[in-house]
């Protein structure tokens, strides 16, 4: 196809229109008239040999070969976007950008203490909006307003850009004074009641089902290769709770190393055991969408997140060897 006979405007309006699966809405946004974006439609349709988009029951719908279209046309224009802007220097100290993060209960108790001490140093004036997986779709985080995602991952578009933050594995908390301490193997293990918490992906959540144990995580999963099922009394997301609830002697809280140790850092009452049987460790992976790929600001704040967790494992490689 010769370029020159394309009106590259085309990219643009059509970028609006799968952002928006209406062409009323569309027309607005871009201050046009109805009647204009449909015959921009018909162009459109014209140029890919494809309906793009198509009424169904919920409005339009995007086609096959759209979907495919879109996260391209997305990258594209942001390209665009970086190339026209203007060359000045990103200065982290003088600015005063608002970043929106979202993060698991997980990343704020580990990760998000040391990132905020590093920002108030570098980049005193920079606001943090921190948003929970609830908060926050995937659509969200393709449109920019979200800058990053750090999270426990099961799945993620393939148009986003993400790159692992850590890699951490699994310790029990029990009470000092629980009955199973001293014998903690896995009969005592399954005997004991549990706290189950966990927070993963992305969109609003429901509550678990307790019959359904291996759709309950990693540890309910690796339990079930051994054809057992712990017995959970609690369902918790905060990682906050797990130190307070097994101040009761009788439960236990399987939950990510990095945070039973803080939790057990500064209370005598409870105790970091290992677990007695195999978990596989997880990954955290920091996710954000193409269209700030390129962005001066976000590469910086992506850069500065890296440096403090590769910092975080280099103190606790050393506290292990001492």
């Amino acid at each position: 196809m010769n370029l020159q006979k394309v009106d590259l405007n085309l990219i643009v309006y059509l970028d609006v229109l799968l952002r928006e699966k209406n062409v009323t809405r569309a027309a607005e946004q871009l201050g046009i008239t109805q009647p204009a974006m449909s015959n921009i439609l018909r162009r459109l349709r014209s140029l890919f040999n494809d309906p793009l988009l198509v009424r169904s029951s919920e409005g339009m719908t995007p086609t096959e070969r759209a979907c495919e279209l879109q996260p391209r046309i997305r990258e594209i224009l942001s390209d665009v976007g970086t190339l026209l802007e203007p060359r000045t220097e990103f200065r982290p100290y003088s600015t005063s950008r608002v970043f929106r993060i979202m993060t698991s209960d997980y990343a704020e108790a580990t990760l998000v203490p040391r990132l905020v001490k590093a920002l108030r140093s570098e980049a005193p004036n920079v606001i943090l909006d921190f948003l929970t997986p609830s908060d926050v779709s995937y659509r969200d985080m393709e449109q920019g307003r979200v800058d990053l995602a750090i999270n426990r991952f099961n799945e993620i578009p393939q148009s986003f850009h993400q790159v692992l933050v850590w890699r951490d594995t699994f310790s029990c908390l029990l009470s000092a004074e629980s009955p199973h301490l001293h014998r903690f193997n896995l009969k005592n293990y399954l005997k004991a009641q549990h706290v189950w918490v966990s927070k993963t992906g992305m969109g609003v959540g429901f509550g678990v089902n307790p019959e359904k144990s291996g759709g309950l995580g990693s540890i309910d999963q690796a339990l079930q290769r051994l054809g057992q099922k712990r017995q959970i009394s609690v369902f918790t997301r905060h990682y906050q709770m797990p130190a307070m609830l097994t101040a009761n002697k009788d439960l236990i809280a399987t939950l990510p190393t990095r945070v039973a140790s803080l939790q057990a850092q500064n209370n005598p009452q409870i105790v970091v055991k290992e677990p007695p049987f195999f978990i596989p460790e997880f990954e955290l992976k920091m996710a954000w969408s193409p269209l700030l790929q390129h962005h001066p600001a976000h590469k910086w704040l992506r850069q500065l997140i890296i440096h403090v967790a590769r910092q975080i494992m280099t103190e606790e490689d050393a506290k292990l060897r001492q």
